[in-house]
């Protein structure tokens, strides 16, 4: 076992990493963590695009996110400064059809009662199919014998096609980043539970009033950077792991040996797999995390004059491209819309002209006094999520690796969620407190 005093390598500066050295330094456990990249934030951060301070992805949190909210409200964040939390309101808007849904500020479980109840756009036995299914899975604790597809579960509790279409398969695509015909109903129950099953201000949305980079990444490394023991590397690649009697001993970083004997793998995982499969006693556990798959989303940022803005902060479109927009007044971008793309592999080929085109030809059949955007900028991330397909849980590896010493962080690591900020978030938690337990 290490020394008390032994400093922890973790690898990978996004969420996952930073909330793993932000919990070893609340327990005086000293870390280095290595980035590769110029800026901490990982898949989650903010990037320059011609003058534009652009999120590489429109990130959204909700109240049931408590381990984020609590590592923010302990670096010294203000909530209020940084987030807009608003009741659940999920508007989505097809050709003929449009869906409003309001949770009213009622007790658990009464407010998702009231809102599918009231539902507007939906026929009312539908509201009453869809209320069924909510009360059963209270009951079963949000729990399956065994994991089916989401598709398959609305099948089972009678879900109407306009609930289905409006309601289920938008939360389903923008939770999992997977079709409802393969996602993992486990997995969007867990979601739900999490959301509608405990108290009103879990369903709660927190729109971030400022860029990614500021919100958590910029705020956690000032943290780190405070204390002489904690040392945040930018360009710093690890570029290989070493091992000497079953135990990690070693790292190479930029060409150089450093020794280690503990460290934090907290890179996506295709990163992590590369890492891991030149040494024997890793290279299934490199192999496991291959067959995860992954799933890519797409961003369009469609700069329009000020005055063009939408009913609400994030709208939801049905029947084409586009899934949802989100409005970047918020964060003081007037003009700007965010236009969500998950399980975009289909568009990897689409050039970018033709893309902002199409997606603004959609959003003109819904505002159609909008002018044509004055330029539009797309950030693709091809390994954006994991693979939420059903069974994926018997595939996500435990934190604890064969190796001695070496851990693995990340939201594709065993536990509830799916690819979001709240499970990177809390596996780079929990990972630091196995860690702590370690050297009690």
């Amino acid at each position: 076992m290490s020394a008390p005093s032994a400093p922890v390598a973790i690898i990978g500066a996004g969420w996952t990493g930073l909330a793993a050295a932000f919990t070893l330094q609340q327990h005086a456990i000293p870390c280095v963590v290595y980035e590769s990249a110029p800026h901490p934030g990982g898949r989650a951060r903010t990037v320059s695009q011609h003058g534009h301070q652009l999120d590489n992805g429109q990130h959204l949190l909700i109240g049931a996110y408590s381990e984020t909210l609590r590592l923010l409200q302990q670096s010294g964040q203000d909530e209020g400064a940084l987030l807009l939390r608003q009741p659940l309101r999920l508007a989505v808007w097809g050709q003929q059809e449009r869906l409003l849904l309001n949770a009213p500020r009622l007790p658990a479980p009464l407010h998702l009662a009231a809102a599918l109840l009231s539902a507007q756009g939906l026929p009312w036995g539908e509201r009453l199919a869809a209320l069924r299914m909510g009360l059963r899975l209270q009951t079963s604790a949000y729990r399956l014998p065994e994991d089916i597809s989401v598709a398959a579960l609305l099948r089972q509790h009678r879900q109407g096609e306009r609930t289905t279409r409006l309601l289920w398969e938008p939360l389903c695509i923008a939770t999992l980043n997977t079709p409802i015909a393969e996602a993992s109903a486990q997995v969007f129950l867990n979601v739900l539970r999490d959301s509608f099953g405990h108290r009103y201000r879990d369903a709660e949305l927190l729109l971030p009033r400022v860029a990614l980079g500021e919100l958590f990444a910029e705020s956690l490394s000032a943290q780190l950077n405070r204390q002489a023991a904690n040392t945040l590397r930018l360009r710093q690649r690890v570029e290989a792991l070493h091992s000497e009697d079953g135990k990690l001993c070693a790292l190479t970083v930029q060409g150089k040996h450093r020794p280690y004997t503990q460290a934090i793998l907290a890179t996506a995982p295709e990163a992590a797999s590369r890492l891991l499969a030149p040494l024997p006693t890793l290279q299934g556990l490199a192999e496991q995390i291959r067959q995860l798959g992954s799933r890519a989303i797409l961003t369009a940022y469609l700069h329009y004059p000020p005055e063009c803005r939408l009913p609400q902060p994030m709208l939801g479109l049905h029947g084409g491209i586009a899934q949802w927009l989100t409005d970047r007044r918020i964060t003081g971008q007037a003009g700007l819309i965010a236009v969500t793309i998950s399980t975009a592999e289909g568009y990897g080929s689409m050039d970018n002209n033709s893309l902002c085109d199409t997606l603004h030809r959609e959003i003109q059949q819904h505002f159609p006094h909008w002018p044509a955007p004055q330029h539009c900028q797309v950030i693709r991330e091809k390994r954006a999520t994991f693979d939420c397909r059903v069974g994926i849980q018997s595939l996500r590896p435990e934190q604890q690796t064969p190796l001695h010493g070496l851990w693995l962080a990340g939201d594709y690591t065993a536990g509830d969620y799916p690819a979001t900020l709240e499970g990177a978030v809390r596996s780079g938690v929990q990972c630091a407190h196995q860690i702590i337990q370690a050297r009690k």
